[in-house]
């Protein structure tokens, strides 16, 4: 750890979560990512996701569900790519919303990096909201599409995510004014 409460990247070798707050509208962690590392493809069902890289350079692929006739979470599906790129630190946050920007992704760290992350409403199996994981089969004659489906392993077996202690300023949060 550094004394700003992140941890470098120069001294994990495992994908390291630190939480920092969450209640029933919303939930905030930082992701710390050692070079190499992948975070993989996942969605946020009925989520509103804000994420700001941190420090570091990480490639991002995203994609979001073809519209059909049905609202309800997909488990396999058609889905168009909305983010397919490398992004530097210092650059703008980004914005992925329930049916759009990219609400199906996955990060890869090209250095060390930190991603904090702002999830509205935070996951939760009991609402309908549980994390699935997706393989993507990319359509070579139909650039800028893949075929989308949820992993048989809920969990891939090869991501390894570690907790660490939150170690920022103490949050002053009113239950009575944001949850």
């Amino acid at each position: 750890m550094n004394s700003n409460g992140l941890v470098s990247g120069q001294g994990v070798s495992e994908i390291t979560y630190i939480h920092i707050y969450e209640c029933d509208q919303f939930s905030m962690g930082i992701f710390c990512f050692p070079a190499g590392r992948t975070f993989p493809l996942h969605d946020h069902p009925g989520m509103t996701v804000l994420s700001k890289l941190l420090y570091g350079s990480v490639y991002i692929k995203a994609y979001d569900w073809v519209r059909g006739e049905t609202c309800s979470p997909r488990t396999n599906g058609l889905a168009g790519t909305a983010i397919d790129g490398i992004f530097n630190a210092p650059c703008e946050p980004s914005v992925l919303f329930p049916r759009s920007g990219g609400n199906i992704h996955s990060f890869t760290a090209l250095t060390p990096c930190a991603i904090l992350d702002v999830l509205s409403p935070p996951y939760s199996d009991d609402l309908g909201r549980p994390s699935t994981y997706f393989l993507d089969f990319p359509i070579p004659s139909l650039p800028g599409y893949a075929w989308l489906e949820e992993r048989e392993v809920k969990l891939p077996c090869d991501l390894v995510v570690k907790g660490a202690t939150y170690l920022g300023p103490p949050l002053d949060v009113p239950d009575d004014d944001l949850c």
